[in-house]
């Protein structure tokens, strides 16, 4: 063999090895765009690494794998044996700055790396002369949106993934995350987030991502008319991806047994084997009502994997004992759960049957209502912090703790707009039995205001002022009264037990504690006319009349010019 011929051949085996290599880790991004199936990423790119540990691009993208997979160290040293060893590249340079971003580095000092890297890897030479690298600035923009990350500059990422998708029209991948990154950025970005997923789309068709993306928009408002077609058009471009299969699971899991079955099934056949997914599927036996065979999966899972690799299984086991009556089970059960797991763990939903458990043994208020404190921190969805703070204000009123109660339901209106009239029973009656007459007499105010055709503002008015002046000495109570009754008159025969109570109120006040006789005369009459029947107006009247009569018989005082009684 000719030394021609060996150098071709060698060349060929080369450049051979390259196009394999690249082959791989397009495949490992793939894989890791599907979000589950990052062993089988960690696998493919590690390969390819293998074949090619001196690529910076290849270096990248294992480093990027064994992030996903949680392996920070792993890529950390990574990224650092490939500096010290020499490939001083672009790509390695952001993996780098992604990790220091996870520590929580200057994001300013982490700034400079990134535009180390973008001049690195910008052409220099040709008709390109300036073009800047697309590849390496989607992974500045994912550094950014990177939920490990502990610094970050959303508007710099956007900025720069932006001028990346204008110099490479090719790369859909830049889109998607500049769409994630103006949903990051929150406010009124949404729009921007969309117009990136559709560009994405036109730019690879066959990219399922970039609809997915767009349909969780409309997931996370409820939307299903929209949500629903665009899950569809996922499927039809990929139908390998197993994000949309595992959030239709979720769609219909609480609605159509039959259909989350359905994607259930297509879910972890898609995705990467793992006992979470078949956890998924007790999940499921429960929502269908097979109780004990959703136990009998848990516990197969338990044998093969043991509860710390399956964070959920305690919490599948809390639900089954609870829908079979076991109470005192589901409770043990529950309580592991939440002892071990982290919050990427636990679902919204779990606090709340936390809550319906605890609550079934008297003396766990405490303990209930610090499992809805966790998920209010943790949700910021409006109607679900409502729920939770209700939650916790029925657990209360159920215990009889009324100002726990009133705490709850004034954080649970102040999530309201506007207040219905039921809100407003409920908020001022619990003020009440928390003898909380000041906070009653404030919102009864505003409840009148907002409803001044409903009774109830105008009692609640009236009761609090009464209890404020417990012994009828200070009168306090006589304007809200009269409020009340004004009310009251628009009905006066449908009224009358309420009518006739308040002039008695005022009567009483005015005779035994002002000793004000022609006043509490005066209040007599007053009802005598609304009801000339009454028995206590008639029986009282005399008697007043009698202590007006003897008292204008009495001398008046002679007093001195200091006001005192002369001797």
């Amino acid at each position: 063999m000719n030394m021609k011929k060996t150098v071709s051949l060698m060349l060929g085996v080369v450049l051979s090895v390259s196009f394999i290599a690249a082959q791989s880790v397009t495949e490992g991004i793939k894989y890791l765009n599907y979000e589950f199936k990052k062993k089988t990423a960690t696998d493919v790119l590690k390969k390819a690494y293998d074949a090619n540990s001196k690529d910076g691009q290849t270096i990248y993208w294992y480093g990027q794998a064994l992030l996903a997979n949680g392996d920070v160290a792993g890529a950390k040293a990574l990224y650092q044996q490939a500096l010290q060893g020499g490939v001083n590249d672009a790509w390695v340079i952001v993996g780098m700055a992604n990790i220091d971003m996870i520590g929580g580095a200057d994001i300013n000092a982490v700034k400079q790396k990134f535009e180390q890297a973008i001049t690195m890897s910008t052409e220099t030479k040709g008709k390109n002369k300036g073009k800047v690298n697309a590849g390496v600035i989607n992974a500045i923009g994912r550094a950014n949106i990177d939920a490990a990350s502990k610094t970050k500059d959303i508007p710099y990422a956007i900025d720069k993934m932006k001028l990346g998708a204008a110099a490479d029209l090719t790369n859909a991948d830049i889109l998607v995350n500049l769409g994630v990154a103006y949903l990051k950025l929150g406010g009124e970005n949404g729009g921007e987030a969309v117009k990136a997923f559709q560009e994405a789309a036109t730019r690879d068709p066959k990219n399922a991502e970039p609809k997915y993306r767009m349909g969780r928009i409309y997931y996370s408002q409820n939307n299903a008319e929209l949500f629903l077609p665009l899950f569809s058009d996922a499927i039809a471009a990929d139908a390998n991806f197993p994000p949309v299969y595992y959030t239709l699971y979720d769609y219909y899991k609480d609605k159509d047994v039959n259909k989350a079955k359905d994607n259930l099934e297509k879910f972890i056949a898609s995705a990467d084997k793992d006992p979470n997914n078949d956890l998924l599927y007790a999940d499921y036996l429960f929502r269908a009502g097979k109780y004990n065979e959703s136990l009998a999966k848990a516990k197969e899972i338990e044998t093969s994997f043991g509860t710390a690799n399956v964070p959920r299984l305690n919490i599948i086991y809390a639900y089954d004992y609870d829908r079979l009556g076991d109470s005192v089970q589901a409770k043990a059960y529950a309580e592991k759960f939440f002892a071990a797991a982290t919050q990427d763990n636990i679902q919204p939903s779990d606090y709340e049957f936390a809550v319906k458990v605890f609550s079934k043994f008297p003396g766990n208020e405490a303990t209930s209502v610090s499992y809805i404190e966790k998920a209010l921190s943790n949700d910021t969805l409006t109607a679900d912090r409502i729920k939770y703070t209700k939650l916790a204000a029925d657990i209360w009123g159920k215990a009889q703790n009324y100002p726990e109660q009133f705490k709850w339901l004034s954080k649970s209106d102040s999530l309201k707009t506007p207040l219905s009239n039921t809100d407003f029973f409920y908020w001022i009656d619990a003020a009440i039995k928390a003898k909380d007459t000041a906070e009653a007499t404030r919102i009864s105010n505003i409840y009148i205001q907002q409803f001044p055709d409903q009774i109830y503002g105008y009692r609640f008015k009236a009761q609090s002022a009464v209890l404020t002046d417990v012994d009828t000495t200070k009168g306090t109570a006589l304007p809200a009264l009269e409020q009340y009754i004004t009310f009251l008159s628009k009905d006066s025969i449908k009224n009358q037990r309420l009518i006739s109570s308040q002039f008695y109120y005022m009567a009483s006040y005015y005779a035994d504690k002002a000793k004000d006789f022609p006043k509490a005369l005066e209040v007599v009459n007053r009802l005598l006319v609304y009801y000339p029947d009454d028995k206590f107006g008639l029986q009282v009247k005399p008697i007043l009349e009698k202590a007006i009569a003897q008292q204008s018989k009495q001398p008046a005082s002679k007093t001195g010019g200091s006001g005192n009684p002369k001797k």
